[in-house]
């Protein structure tokens, strides 16, 4: 991914939040020369010192069949983004985009039947654990569980790079930077108002 040095973030903690908050990712590999790629949800976890992505996708998906003949696999994290009109400047200029995006590479591989389990119970732990009547693992019957997991390829990832772009008008002046976030604020769309919040929650750091 191409990075210009203002938009480069390094910090692994950052990311390791960045990519927790915006979980659902896309992952991409080559069949027949030709880049595929599924949607999904995805945990990020750590292990002694090496960085893991797990997840698990259709049975009937192709894309599980690749991960033999992948050296590497791309995984893409994205997080709110947005127009900036060159008329929120004090200057002229000319308009660009705003957003935030990640790309981790590794090696993947496919799960044993209880190492798929135990993602697919730390899934639910994340997603429901917080709500009013979650629905977690224990409360699921064993039938509908056995019936769904033979459904489902749970598979790992290795990472061996991440490469992280946070570009959130990081070269502008302050008044223009106060500006763009108010100008974002007063879009209607709620990913412009999200990156409003992301560049002023930027400012307290």
């Amino acid at each position: 991914m191409f990075i210009p040095k203002y938009f480069k973030v390094t910090d692994i903690n950052e990311i390791i939040d960045f990519v927790h908050d915006n979980s659902f990712g896309t992952l991409v590999t080559i069949k027949d020369g030709k880049p595929i790629a599924t949607h999904i949800p995805l945990i990020l976890s750590k292990v002694v010192d090496d960085y893991f992505i797990t997840g698990h996708m259709a049975y009937g998906n192709p894309q599980w069949r690749t991960f033999d003949n992948c050296e590497e696999v791309l995984v893409i994290y994205q997080g709110p983004h947005a127009y900036i009109s060159s008329s929120w400047y004090g200057h002229e200029n000319v308009p660009t985009w705003n957003y935030q995006a990640v790309h981790v590479y590794g090696k993947p591989c496919i799960l044993e039947e209880e190492e798929s389990k135990q993602d697919l119970i730390m899934q639910l732990e994340k997603y429901e654990k917080h709500r009013k009547n979650p629905i977690l693992w224990d409360k699921l019957s064993p039938q509908l569980l056995e019936t769904q997991i033979k459904g489902l390829v749970g598979f790992k990832i290795k990472i061996r790079e991440i490469q992280a772009a946070f570009k959130l008008s990081q070269n502008r002046n302050e008044e223009d930077y106060q500006n763009i976030i108010a100008q974002l604020q007063n879009e209607p769309d709620i990913d412009s108002q999200q990156l409003a919040e992301v560049m002023k929650m930027r400012v307290k750091k």
